[in-house]
């Protein structure tokens, strides 16, 4: 037992530290990265499309990296937004970690660009344990998913600095109760703000870019709870899956062709770090 433990503080510290050294290189050059964390089919493509194409509208640079554990169909989506698009694919992998996106943006990046968006693998699990090094860490659910996924995923949403509801113009349909969900992500995140959003009726769309905006100006951003209270490493019980301590990816470019990493050989597992503290 020992062990486990001396791992999973071991792999959340090398994380940490890739995650500062990201975090201050970014913030170097003038660039804010927000992270995108949802379930799968929760529409955060859709609208993250509808952010890229308001800001090139608007004339800010700006770019967005997905992860998938297979196919290219998330950045060929972006990429009708005409921003540079970059595919990471995990091959297994149910998340990204620092230093792995570090590899991925170093060469690719443009040095103007003002609004990195990345879309993490769709899991609300295993992605709400990585720092990234991101100014703003959003989170996404929609109307379908129901209004307990809150309590059911405490790190993901008790992490969030921003909680967006997505698909609204379905809520009716689906008997969404936002008052309950609003309760429930208060339960979990007292004082995170909820949006609401639909990418079909552009009902929000333009949200997301004015608060990456903003924390890119400076403007604070929400320091949930949970952050704040929580010990660097500690355990939830939010069903965790098995990580890697380890960066087999490939990549696809789809504004400067191809960048691949080594094959995958098969799945590793490690037991997994606990929740980090967003900044």
């Amino acid at each position: 037992m020992c062990r486990v433990v001396d791992l999973q503080q071991a792999v959340l510290a090398k994380n940490e530290a890739a995650a500062h050294t990201l975090r201050a290189g970014l913030t170097a050059r003038g660039t804010t990265l927000v992270n995108l964390l949802s379930s799968p089919g929760s529409g955060k493509t859709a609208l993250l499309e509808r952010e890229l194409l308001l800001a090139r509208e608007r004339g800010v640079p700006v770019a967005a990296l997905t992860a998938d554990l297979a196919t290219e169909n998330d950045a060929t989506r972006l990429a009708r937004s005409g921003a540079p698009v970059k595919q990471v694919l995990t091959d297994g992998l149910c998340h990204l970690e620092a230093h792995m996106l570090g590899r991925h943006l170093d060469g690719w990046l443009a040095e103007d660009t003002r609004l990195l968006f990345v879309e993490n693998v769709g899991n609300l699990v295993c992605p709400a344990s990585y720092d990234l090094g991101e100014t703003l860490r959003v989170v996404l659910a929609s109307v379908t998913e129901g209004e307990d996924k809150p309590l059911k995923y405490p790190t993901a949403f008790g992490l969030a600095q921003l909680v967006v509801v997505t698909k609204t113009d379905i809520a009716g349909a689906v008997d969404f109760d936002e008052a309950a969900f609003r309760a429930n992500v208060r339960q979990v995140n007292p004082g995170v703000d909820v949006v609401l959003t639909s990418a079909r009726t552009g009902t929000g769309v333009g949200i997301l870019l004015d608060r990456a905006l903003a924390a890119a100006a400076g403007a604070p951003v929400h320091q949930p709870v949970m952050a704040r209270r929580q010990p660097p490493a500690h355990r939830h019980d939010d069903g965790l899956a098995p990580a890697h301590d380890h960066d087999h990816t490939h990549s696809h470019d789809h504004s400067h062709g191809h960048d691949h990493a080594h094959p995958h050989d098969g799945p590793h597992q490690h037991p997994h770090p606990a929740a980090v503290q967003t900044r």
